[in-house]
């Protein structure tokens, strides 16, 4: 139901192979490429070396974590971020919605959102990817209402979302959204925040299993950055999020 992994934005000082090499020494199975520093689009060489380094320590690529915001970033850069997904061997793509929480939108500007939005995800189906809003403050999905309305208007099995908790929410908010969102669902970003105070998933086991819980179906929990920020830390974070899976 749950398979581990990793988010590679959280150690964008180490190199690849240093990731996949410690991915594979606290037995994680799973990565998402970050486009801003590890896996660029444009960089067929990069790519194709992670590609190697990927077959050499039997790690996946489930995901590429892109910075591409929709109505922001031009549209028909989307088609270089899809071949680099399918390069690095997923057909999943993290996307972002705009700059914005969804307050700040007059209904001019979610007309456009809405109307790129179906472009982006017929363009995704064309190609036979996914393409998954990011869950984050200060943008379009911020709030479990305006994702849901934008998942309405959209209406597409290419166009679904990623979760992760709101660090400054109560762990009720979050699972309201989990309860508003999750049939659109695929990966879930996991680590224990409050505000902007990074703290190990060891104090968050049980608010973890009851996140989990709510879910039905397979998902990734990807570990996202680390309480100390420390690539020596994610041995620890992996047993502790496993152990989290073990008890839902």
């Amino acid at each position: 139901m749950f398979e581990t992994g990793l988010v590679s934005v959280s150690f964008r000082g180490e190199s690849p192979e240093r990731i996949l090499q410690e991915m594979v020494d606290s037995g994680l199975q799973y990565i998402e490429w970050g486009s801003d520093v590890h896996a660029p689009c444009e960089d067929a060489e990069r790519l194709q070396e992670i590609v190697k380094l990927q077959k050499q320590y039997g790690i996946t690529c489930c995901s590429y974590g892109t910075y591409f915001r929709l109505c922001v970033t031009p549209i028909e850069e989307l088609p270089k971020y899809i071949h680099a997904a399918k390069t690095l061997g997923t057909n999943i793509l993290r996307l972002w919605v705009g700059d914005q929480s969804p307050w700040l939108w007059t209904q001019e500007e979610k007309t456009i959102l809405f109307a790129q939005s179906r472009q982006a995800a017929k363009m995704a189906e064309q190609a036979g990817v996914i393409l998954c809003m990011e869950c984050h403050r200060n943008t379009f999905t911020e709030t479990k209402e305006a994702s849901l309305e934008l998942m309405n208007a959209v209406n597409s099995p290419a166009f679904i979302m990623y979760w992760q908790p709101h660090s400054t929410n109560t762990q009720d908010e979050n699972i309201a959204y989990i309860r508003s969102l999750r049939d659109y669902t695929t990966h879930i970003h996991s680590y224990y925040w409050n505000g902007k105070d990074k703290y190990t998933l060891a104090g968050g086991i049980e608010e973890w299993r009851t996140y989990l819980r709510e879910f039905s179906g397979d998902h990734k929990v990807l570990l996202e950055f680390m309480p100390d920020g420390r690539i020596e830390s994610l041995r620890h974070e992996a047993e502790i999020l496993k152990e989290i899976i073990a008890g839902v």
